[in-house]
């Protein structure tokens, strides 16, 4: 078994897609209770499954911080990310393969969207990392 994250960029789908790039807020809200519903029922399907570590909706809203020496460290609204690279959310899996993390990564894409069709939205596919880099001189 092999621990992926699929990251929810919020990209939104090809402009091709009939549903093109509408951001949730300009959804109805039966829209967006039914593309959460579909979150709910594929993460029990893939807890049953035992492929499910976690699953989270990310708000909008976040502050940056770093180090910059002792004392209070800096905290900022910004740098600002772009839109196209704000992280709606995020799914950890534990899968037998890659080929599977990308199934499941496929089949998150498919929620439905406006009109409730398939948001055909982007998802990263990332692996834990599963040893620290080896680092030779």
């Amino acid at each position: 078994m092999a621990k992926y994250l699929l990251l929810k960029h919020y990209r939104g789908g090809p402009e091709r897609m009939p549903i093109g790039n509408v951001p949730m807020d300009q959804w109805s809200p039966e829209e967006v209770t039914d593309h959460i519903q579909f979150m709910r029922d594929l993460a029990d399907e893939l807890e049953k499954n035992g492929e499910l570590v976690d699953a989270q909706a990310l708000s909008p809203e976040g502050t940056f911080v770093r180090y910059d020496g002792e004392g209070k460290p800096p905290v900022t609204d910004g740098p600002f990310v772009e839109t196209k690279d704000l992280i709606a959310g995020w799914m950890a899996i534990d899968v037998d393969s890659q080929e599977r993390a990308y199934e499941v990564a496929a089949r998150l894409s498919s929620a439905p969207g406006p009109g409730g069709q398939p948001l055909h939205e982007w998802l990263e596919v990332r692996p834990f990392m599963v040893e620290p880099p080896t680092v030779t001189e």
